[in-house]
């Protein structure tokens, strides 16, 4: 049996850290986007996973996000922490210190610079190892797109009988892949849909929500499909996944975390610049963006 006290339903934002043109952190805009997406229902948020760019920044500036983030947001939301790094003791340290600063739960992505050696088994003796260690409850992080690692079903399913490994955010799209973690893993662990793209879907194969980058500028549609699919209005839902699959194709893949945040500009939230070596979202692009954002009912 699963630890049944942290629930994940709903929607969860990745957000952006915010930045200056120097690349220093900006706390005071991170706590004007709190205070805002904090009148919103979502379920919570993910500080530093990878809309966060959390890679790039070293384990001291986390902890100052984490623990300033943790502020700001109120006991009812949850702050996930992304802590994964490549070594399961490094994991383990800076998961440990993510829970001294209140995180609810620490979000773990798969170890990934020694590809070919991440098997199955290795990745479940990491997860295992983290949660053995860790006072908070761990989620997976699969996102294939950017490690070139893919956690399966099965693998997962087997992660998912350790008390202290609570759910999964899974955004590679694989939809099969999704269905068949909920039909292999333990009842009490939680799938979330890694992305807007395919939330409709991922809640109709058992996810219990989504983690959403979609959800940083547009919470509303995104709380109001979730809120769709439980009425059981499945073509009200259906059609408008439909509609905002341009829109978060956008922020996601063609222009990445720079048009996100450019997006976060133009609807009267901090986004700021990327950190370098990230490249900066051009003028013209910005200009395609916002046409997208217009088309998709989002800015108007």
């Amino acid at each position: 049996m699963q630890n049944a006290k942290l629930s994940l339903s709903g929607v969860i934002a990745p957000i952006p850290t915010p930045f200056d043109a120097a690349g220093e952190i900006q706390f005071e805009a991170l706590a004007q986007n709190l205070q805002r997406w904090n009148q919103s229902d979502l379920r919570g948020y993910v500080v530093l996973g990878s809309n966060g760019e959390g890679v790039y920044l070293d384990q001291e500036e986390k902890v100052r996000v984490w623990d300033s983030a943790r502020q700001l947001i109120p006991s009812d939301k949850l702050l996930l922490a992304g802590t994964g790094c490549e070594s399961t003791r490094e994991t383990i340290a800076l998961t440990r210190r993510a829970a001294d600063v209140g995180a609810d739960a620490a979000l773990v992505v798969t170890p990934h610079y020694y590809g070919p050696k991440m098997t199955g088994d290795g990745l479940i003796q990491h997860y295992q190892a983290v949660a053995d260690a860790s006072p908070i409850p761990v989620l997976i992080y699969n996102v294939p797109k950017f490690t070139g690692v893919n956690m399966d079903a099965a693998a997962v399913a087997r992660a998912s009988q350790h008390l202290n490994i609570v759910g999964i955010k899974d955004t590679s799209g694989n939809i099969t892949q999704l269905a068949d973690t909920v039909r292999q893993a333990d009842p009490e662990f939680q799938l979330l849909a890694g992305s807007a793209g395919f939330f409709f879907t991922g809640l109709a194969v058992g996810a219990v929500g989504g983690i959403l980058a979609l959800a940083n500028i547009a919470p509303e549609p995104m709380l109001e499909l979730y809120r769709l699919f439980l009425d059981k209005q499945w073509e009200a839902a259906a059609d408008l996944q439909r509609r905002i699959i341009p829109v978060n194709g956008a922020i996601t893949g063609r222009f990445g975390i720079a048009g996100l945040k450019a997006a976060m500009d133009m609807l009267g939230y901090y986004g700021g610049p990327v950190r370098s070596p990230l490249p900066q979202i051009t003028e013209s692009e910005r200009q395609v963006l916002k046409t997208i954002l217009i088309e998709g009912g989002i800015l108007t």
